[in-house]
C-alpha cells in the first residue's frame, strides 16, 4: 500500500458519523491530508456544518513548490482541497480519496489510483472491522447528513459480485 490523500468530503463524512478512527483502522499510517483540507474541515466545524472529532492522528503534509504549482493548475476544475490532495498524489505516486466526480475524473486521467467513502466502507467490511449491516447504518447516517451516495445499501456490491 502507499500514501493515501484524503479530501474534505471523505473526512467530513466520517466526522458526521463520529467515527474518524475507521479511516485510521483501514488506512493506518498511510492516511494523510493537506493544509487546505484541514482548514476547510475546521471552517465547517466552526460553522456547525461538521461535527468536531479528533483528527490529531492524521498527518497534514506540507506541499512542495512543485506540488503547489500543480495544485494551482487544478484549481481551474477543482476546489482547493481536492486540488492540493490530487497534486500531492500525482507527485508522490499516492492514492487519492475523494467523492468529488471532477476530482475523480482528473485523477483517472492522471492515472492516480482513487477511491472514496464507499470504497473505505467496503474495505472496512472486507477487513471484518464492520459487518455489512453496521456499514449500511453508517452510510444511512452519512446520507442523512447530505452525502449523495451512489447506493442506498452496500449489500448491492456483494449481490453483484456473487452473480
Amino acid at each position: 500500500m502507499s500514501l493515501s490523500l484524503l479530501d474534505t468530503t471523505i473526512l467530513s463524512n466520517f466526522a458526521h458519523i463520529q467515527r474518524p478512527e475507521l479511516i485510521q483502522l483501514v488506512l493506518s499510517d498511510e492516511a494523510a491530508t493537506t493544509p487546505t483540507v484541514l482548514a476547510e474541515l475546521r471552517r465547517g466545524e466552526a460553522l456547525g456544518f461538521v461535527p468536531r472529532v479528533d483528527w490529531r492522528w492524521l498527518p497534514v503534509l506540507a506541499l512542495t513548490d512543485e506540488e503547489q504549482t500543480l495544485a494551482d493548475e487544478y484549481l481551474t476544475v477543482l476546489e482547493a482541497g481536492e486540488a492540493e490532495c490530487l497534486a500531492v498524489a500525482v507527485m508522490r505516486q499516492a492514492r487519492f480519496f475523494s467523492d468529488d466526480l471532477a476530482a475523480r475524473r482528473l485523477a483517472q486521467g492522471k492515472q492516480v489510483p482513487f477511491s472514496g467513502t464507499i470504497g473505505l466502507l467496503l474495505s472496512l467490511i472486507h477487513h471484518k472491522t464492520l459487518t455489512v449491516t453496521e456499514a449500511d447504518r453508517l452510510l444511512a447516517t452519512m446520507r442523512q447528513q447530505g452525502y449523495r451516495a451512489p447506493v442506498a445499501s452496500l449489500q448491492t456490491y456483494f449481490e453483484e459480485s456473487s452473480c
